[in-house]
């Protein structure tokens, strides 16, 4: 519950105020008074009349009512007193600093309870425990260090940590971010991350609120909420990156296939962030460069003009922006060569366009012009400019400054002397701009927010798709586990995915005879063990039926052997699709390359079922291996209209059984025509 006190409060109480800055009552009551709070400010401390010139009660009975109580006092302190405030001093917001809870000791969570059930029982906010706080536009009830630029049109941060969101903020003041809020939710016992997104969505003002978001989480609690309130708000034109820390623990767990050994809760996470579209990062310079990105103008292209008078940094910038799937395109031509005729001897004006380091404030006027109003296929540009100490950067930025106003292609200024060129820096972001001090690390901040997909449609694709032969079947199956290939084709033909004959049995004679029907060459492969291959049960290109017999009394040997499958040898892309269930996130869908590459390589993509089509395209496109699945090297690509759809009717088949725990169909042999599934396992808990 996040009340109109805890964001606006007329009155605060630091509860456990001090004198001494150092200690977090003293901090955090500095912070209030030099952050120009306007309400009326009180400390409670038994010792002093005053505290900071705030005047001070001995006992919280003594205060008179209050809307806002900042708690800097021991753990076991802590449940009382919030009895005291809620019950006799109409509080109604809560911020408690104090560690030694549920994040220490049982007796510790106990305490957290009886908190949790006052502040219920009220109707009251709660932000902690074990929190640096809240800050925003109002008030900043905040015991750290560094205090950002605080603005309506600046970025929201929901943190889970406060360390981790002081250390997000040191990032982000360098970088001239500015905020609008700032969440530390701490042990979140009552206000988690998924419940500010969720008060942000539903009383989101696109006049008034921040449209910028940026996130750290530890703990995904509901992970429908956190989707259902982000796609919401990035559908209101938000935008949204985050953090997913712990997200491996998982990742080398034991698994029975290839979809159990490389999902993971990162899969998940992964899942679910491209459903919602919000821009994953990895680390807080990633985060904070994002946002920063945020604060400009929106790209509407992928290719960009990069203007130095260094050559290093524009070569591993242009490096950067490929690797990400963006383009620095070659200026050439009339139009390049008038250029290069107005800049010094020795200019490069190719791109990146190099003015050399004697080049002048004019000349990176002149170069903003020609990529702004004359070189059609520039839709952004990158201004590297830096100082060895020779000369002085203020005229070059205050062109950089001009230029950002009023040029309609973004403008990312690059300025990496910080040290050398720290005064020219600190004017430059004086005057409400972003700074870019490390080249790569915004090439690998552009390419995640141009790729990253928008917000999926909610609604499940069920045409051809079969759900009351799904739910018999799922019924029929009679034990847990890996279940026998008859349920695993009616399951899929169920789906209205296409598979390859096969036959299975024991008895040698019948597997002969079905192979003689449909035709040799055959594959063999042992039906019983779960990896085949690793036990010699998988047989290729078998063109005799005395191969056949050879190989199925052979294979029959094998442990844990039950009978022979046969299907008809075909050829094509080998792709992969597998399913995992993960507890609180529903199935994880991964694609990519099939056969032995799927585990070697691990170049899969993951999507969060129920799955779109837009969604299954993008997760096709974002595969390393996209290039083989189009066609490369005069081999013809793939039928990439068939695979999408075959991942987008597993997915619905995963919707409506949801005791199927993991899935491979590995592999799906593709052609420019068709994509046939050829191998098939579903593990079910029921």
């Amino acid at each position: 519950m996040i009340t109109t006190q805890l964001l606006r409060p007329e009155s605060i109480v630091v509860v456990g105020a001090s004198n001494n800055v150092h200690k977090p009552g003293g901090a955090i009551l500095k912070n209030l008074i030099n952050g120009g709070y306007q309400g009326e400010l009180r400390a409670v401390n038994p010792k002093e009349k005053e505290v900071q010139g705030v005047p001070a009660f001995a006992d919280v009975n003594d205060l008179p009512d209050t809307d806002l109580a900042v708690l800097a006092v021991p753990a076991v302190m802590c449940p009382d007193i919030v009895e005291t405030l809620a019950s006799t001093k109409q509080t109604r917001a809560f911020i408690i600093l104090s560690a030694g809870f549920g994040e220490e000791t049982h007796e510790g969570a106990l305490l957290e309870e009886r908190i949790l059930e006052t502040v219920n029982k009220y109707g009251a906010s709660l932000i902690g425990p074990n929190c640096i706080g809240l800050m925003n536009t109002w008030h900043h009830s905040v015991f750290s260090q560094p205090i950002p630029n605080l603005n309506p049109r600046g970025v929201d941060l929901v943190s889970s940590s406060g360390a981790t969101a002081v250390f997000i903020l040191e990032s982000a003041v360098t970088k001239g971010l500015q905020f609008n809020s700032v969440w530390s939710v701490g042990n979140a016992k009552q206000i988690g991350v998924e419940d500010v997104l969720q008060f942000m969505d539903e009383n989101f003002d696109p006049q008034k609120d921040s449209h910028l978001k940026l996130l750290y989480i530890e703990s995904i609690q509901n992970p429908d909420r956190l989707l259902f309130h982000a796609s919401s708000l990035i559908r209101k034109g938000c935008k949204i990156a985050a953090i997913k820390a712990g997200s491996s623990e998982s990742g080398s767990r034991a698994a029975s296939s290839h979809t159990g050994a490389i999902a993971s809760s990162d899969s998940a996470v992964e899942a679910l962030f491209r459903k919602a579209g919000i821009v994953r990062c990895f680390s807080r310079e990633e985060l904070t460069t994002v946002g920063c990105v945020f604060t400009l103008p929106e790209l509407k292209g992928k290719n960009f003009a990069i203007i130095t008078h260094a050559g290093g940094p524009g070569v591993m910038l242009t490096d950067a922006l490929s690797k990400g799937g963006l383009n620095v395109p070659k200026l050439e031509g009339e139009l390049a060569e008038e250029l290069k005729a107005q800049l010094f001897p020795g200019a490069a004006v190719g791109n990146p366009i190099d003015i050399l380091a004697t080049g002048t404030p004019e000349h990176l006027r002149l170069c903003i012009d020609y990529c702004e109003e004359k070189f059609e296929n520039i839709d952004a540009m990158m201004a590297i400019f830096g100082t060895p100490g020779l000369v002085t950067m203020f005229e070059m930025y205050d062109v950089l400054h001009e230029k950002m106003q009023v040029c309609s292609k973004p403008i990312f200024p690059i300025l990496p002397s910080i040290n050398t060129a720290g005064a020219e820096v600190a004017a430059f972001l004086a005057k409400g701009h972003v700074n870019f001090a490390d080249e790569v690390t915004l090439g690998t901040a552009l390419s995640r927010i141009v790729n990253v997909p928008k917000p999926a449609v909610p609604e499940i694709e069920l045409f051809g798709v079969d759900v009351p032969r799904i739910r018999r079947i799922i019924d029929s199956i009679p034990e847990d586990g890996y279940i026998a290939p008859h349920y695993v084709q009616a399951l899929l033909h169920a789906a209205g995915i296409s598979l390859v004959d096969e036959f299975v049995s024991n008895n040698k004679a019948e597997v002969v005879a079905f192979a003689r029907r449909c035709g040799f060459p055959v594959v063999a492969k042992v039906v019983g063990p779960v990896h085949k291959s690793d036990v010699g049960g998988v047989v290729l290109n078998i063109k005799s039926e005395q191969h056949l017999a050879l190989e199925f009394e052979r294979m029959m040997q094998i442990a844990d052997a039950k009978a022979i499958m046969v299907q008809p040898m075909l050829r094509g892309t080998e792709l992969f699709i597998g399913a995992k269930y993960e507890e609180k996130f529903g199935h994880v869908v991964l694609c990519g390359l099939g056969g032995i590459f799927v585990e070697v390589l691990k170049d899969v993509s993951s999507g969060l079922a129920p799955l779109s089509y837009e969604e299954a395209y993008s997760m096709i496109h974002s595969l390393r291996a996209y290039k083989i699945i189009q066609g490369t090297r005069g081999q013809k690509g793939v039928n990439e209209d068939k695979f999408a759809e075959i991942i987008v009717r597993l997915s619905t088949l995963l919707r409506f059984a949801t005791e199927i725990k993991e899935m491979d169909i590995n592999p799906l042999l593709a052609t420019e025509k068709a994509v046939i599934a050829v191998d098939a396992r579903i593990r079910i808990e029921k």
